[in-house]
């Protein structure tokens, strides 16, 4: 599904609780920043526990989304987060460059591959079925 107007996008968002597997409660909410943009912002939590803080900035007229965040916590600690800033210096990230996430050991700077992440598509079933299989 790409991101044919702000209302097919709305329909996705608040209707994840009921369609995807695992998310047990959801408090996302898609703001109009004009006729064609928007952005997400909210949590999601899963059935593991985990919590999603989600940040996307959408255009909807270029069907893609133009910056995000997505922070994931366990107890109240970051565990992981995904990011799109360039890090053309870790040859490692090639393979979804901008597209990486931030995990333990050494959180800041500990980087890897974010497979499925892009500015074309939605994420958050991405990001969600990664975040279930978290141990």
């Amino acid at each position: 599904m790409a991101f044919s107007s702000l209302s097919e996008y709305e329909r996705v968002i608040y209707s994840l609780q009921e369609t995807r597997s695992g998310v047990v409660l959801s408090t996302l909410r898609l703001n109009s920043t004009s006729s064609l943009t928007g952005m997400l912002e909210g949590e999601l939590t899963l059935g593991n526990g985990l919590v999603i803080r989600v940040l996307e900035v959408l255009d909807f007229k270029a069907k893609r989304i133009r910056n995000y965040s997505y922070a994931v916590y366990r107890d109240g600690v970051k565990i992981r987060w995904y990011d799109p800033p360039p890090h053309p210096e870790n040859a490692d990230l090639a393979a979804t460059f901008p597209h990486h996430f931030h995990e333990e050991p050494d959180i800041k700077h500990h980087r890897l591959p974010a497979m499925g992440i892009s500015f074309h598509e939605p994420n958050l079933f991405t990001i969600i079925d990664d975040c279930l299989q978290l141990p």
